[in-house]
């Protein structure tokens, strides 16, 4: 059983992944409307919160890498780079904080997905200091703020939109069950 689990969770991982190459494609066109929508974001978060916050990480980490290697798109330095750090942050810590829930719905979802959207901007933010530091360029905090939130802003908005309506229709499919507290 637990290896069934297992070999879900990496297949699950793997399409996460594919998706997370092949989205940008949608919005690529126009590189403005990509950078709003967040397109490789949705398949980390939903990787971290459906196989759990290993899974979600590795995939986080490896996603902008692959893509930048493959496409060249984002560019590696420090956009890639940078990109790593943040969706592993976002993969890491909406599995781990959603797998905290004892009882795992909606509320559980969304309060994942925002404390990890803080965190993964927080962590892209130091990561782009230090690599622009590191090259003599500079990081100032209005760059970071609207990097990470006011051009960001329709991208998160829809993030908050897609994944729990993604993880209902699943719940509601039979695909990906909500664990629910169980009764004593």
């Amino acid at each position: 059983m637990r290896l069934k689990s297992a070999l879900r969770k990496m297949t699950l991982s793997a399409m996460f992944l594919a998706l997370g190459l092949v989205l940008p494609f949608l919005t690529g066109q126009i590189p403005q409307i990509g950078s709003m929508l967040l397109p490789m974001h949705v398949p980390v978060f939903l990787c971290g919160l459906i196989c759990g916050f290993p899974y979600g990480a590795l995939i986080g980490f490896v996603m902008p890498l692959l893509r930048s290697a493959l496409f060249s798109v984002p560019v590696f330095f420090p956009t890639a780079t940078a990109m790593a750090f943040e969706l592993t942050a976002y993969g890491f810590f909406s599995g781990l904080f959603y797998g905290l829930w004892r009882k795992q719905g909606l509320l559980a979802v969304y309060l994942s997905l925002i404390s990890s959207m803080l965190l993964g901007r927080g962590i892209w933010g130091l990561v782009q200091y230090v690599q622009l530091s590191a090259t003599g360029d500079v990081f100032t905090l209005e760059a970071f703020l609207a990097g990470s939130f006011f051009q960001a802003f329709p991208g998160i908005l829809l993030q908050l939109v897609l994944i729990p309506a993604i993880l209902l229709a699943l719940d509601k499919a039979g695909l990906v069950r909500f664990r629910r507290e169980e009764k004593a």
